[in-house]
């Protein structure tokens, strides 16, 4: 249950009236009219677990998923003042680097495409609870030192940007300027976002973000200077207008992510950032529409990148899927959606319990390891310890346009138990107890996209990929 403190809120607001004494004379930086083609390093990023049971390990990674399913379904819209949610665990995610500032500043950020604001831990006064692991110490979180930049500006309330992140009405929060002032010096209200695993809550700035081949003047970022859960900065890649695509003019932007077994990892791959226009399509790449997103009264729902699956395909079997989970509705209700913020895949229940059905059907001749199931949160697991030959059917996902992805063995069942038991590594929000339904019905997260080539084309309104190693 969340819970709002009077005082805890107080204390924040006064952390933001001292935050904003760090600041000071602004300048702007040269730009070149067009967006050239950017390559960022894109790396795994795991904080660990505390135990080195992989069982253990399983049952944290899908309870954190199922968190942030739970988030991405029923999401909460920005709040004029902290409600803080207190999770306990780290996460698991891909990081990629960007410099803020001037002269620039480089931190880590969360690759996210199930979000939009990018913001980044802020001032010599950040606070992180929950943020304590054997790979991660509050006290070496990078931090933007804004009084460093000479670029760093607060987001002013009459800002044309503060209304597009907060809402037309966002001037019945700004108490001190009137409609019709002009020369309105109060800041944009302070923000709060809600994450599966976490929060963060600050002000928003406008500032440079710097590439080796160009740099964007007044990028509208994220100064966050109280965060739970959540050790390092979010790039959002959703589709509302602060989101970092938007903000660059990108014409598609393509990642392929490492596989990862729940462990850290020296290595990366590419994130590619396209400017300019194009309209061909990728060699190789197959291709299905994005979805016009649903018009709900919840606006995080228009952050989604929607596709529209036709089935899902289990063996040579499809699975008999309701067909208002594949649609959304006008409420946002069903339908799915890309996120590599999720690690394991979501499917509501009833998705869910009919692909696991014809998994339990074509495995039969193998017994089900229900000690695991119980200990991991996953299901159905399968004991295969002294069978000579495994056979697990294939899994694929048929989308609008023909567009079929049969995905590798290792991305949707694990080994476990010194491999004697395979588990199937997707959840649904009875796997952990009840929880919310309504939102995107199946969230199609990064453990699944492991060693995929994918292609979000903006400009043409498509999603491409293609199987291949991410390995350079």
């Amino acid at each position: 249950m969340r819970t709002h403190s009077p005082t805890a809120a107080s204390s924040l607001l006064s952390l933001f009236s001292v935050f904003s004494l760090y600041f000071f004379a602004s300048s702007s930086s040269s730009v070149t009219p067009e967006t050239p083609t950017i390559t960022i390093p894109l790396s795994p990023l795991f904080t660990k677990h505390p135990s080195s049971d992989p069982i253990k390990t399983l049952y944290y990674l899908t309870s954190a998923s199922l968190t942030r399913a739970r988030h991405l379904k029923r999401p909460k819209s920005p709040s004029p003042l902290p409600k803080i949610q207190v999770f306990p665990h780290g996460y698991g995610g891909y990081s990629i680097s960007l410099s803020f500032g001037t002269p620039p500043q480089t931190l880590p950020f969360i690759l996210d495409t199930g979000s939009s604001l990018t913001w980044f831990p802020c001032t010599s006064r950040y606070l992180c609870a929950n943020c304590a692991s054997p790979s991660v110490h509050p006290a070496k979180i990078l931090k933007f030192i804004p009084k460093l930049s000479s670029s760093s500006k607060i987001l002013g309330c009459k800002n044309p940007k503060c209304a597009s992140f907060f809402g037309p009405d966002v001037q019945s929060r700004c108490q001190d300027c009137s409609p019709a002032s002009q020369n309105c010096s109060q800041s944009c209200p302070p923000y709060v976002i809600q994450y599966g695993l976490g929060s963060t809550a600050g002000l928003l700035l406008s500032e440079a973000l710097d590439f080796p081949v160009k740099t964007f003047p007044n990028f509208l970022v994220g100064c966050s200077i109280f965060s739970t859960g959540i050790p390092v900065g979010n790039a959002g890649f959703g589709r509302s207008s602060e989101s970092l695509p938007s903000q660059l003019g990108l014409s598609r932007f393509s990642y392929c992510l490492l596989s990862r077994r729940f462990d850290d990892t020296m290595e990366s791959s590419d994130l590619i950032l396209y400017g300019g226009s194009g309209s061909t399509k990728t060699p190789g790449l197959s291709y299905t529409p994005f979805r016009k997103n649903p018009v709900s009264n919840n606006t995080a729902f228009r952050e989604f990148y929607y596709v529209t699956l036709r089935k899902v395909i289990v063996g040579d079997r499809t699975a008999k899927i309701p067909y208002k989970f594949l649609v959304p509705g006008a409420d946002g209700h069903g339908g799915t959606i890309m996120d590599s913020g999720t690690t394991f895949t979501f499917m509501e229940k009833p998705v869910f319990d009919a692909v696991a059905k014809e998994f339990e059907t074509q495995m039969a001749n193998y017994t089900r390891a229900v000690d695991i199931e119980a200990q991991s949160g996953l299901g159905p697991c399968f004991n295969i310890g002294g069978k000579k030959n495994l056979i697990i059917p294939d899994l694929t996902f048929q989308f609008k346009g023909g567009a079929k992805l049969t995905l590798p063995l290792g991305n949707y069942f694990s080994f476990v138990r010194n491999s004697s038991v395979v588990c199937l590594i997707i959840i649904t929000d009875d796997v952990l107890g009840s929880g919310p339904s309504g939102g995107p019905a199946i969230i199609f997260g990064s453990f699944q996209q492991q060693n995929l080539y994918v292609e979000y084309d903006l400009e043409n309104e498509r999603l491409g990929f293609r199987k291949q190693s991410c390995k350079k």
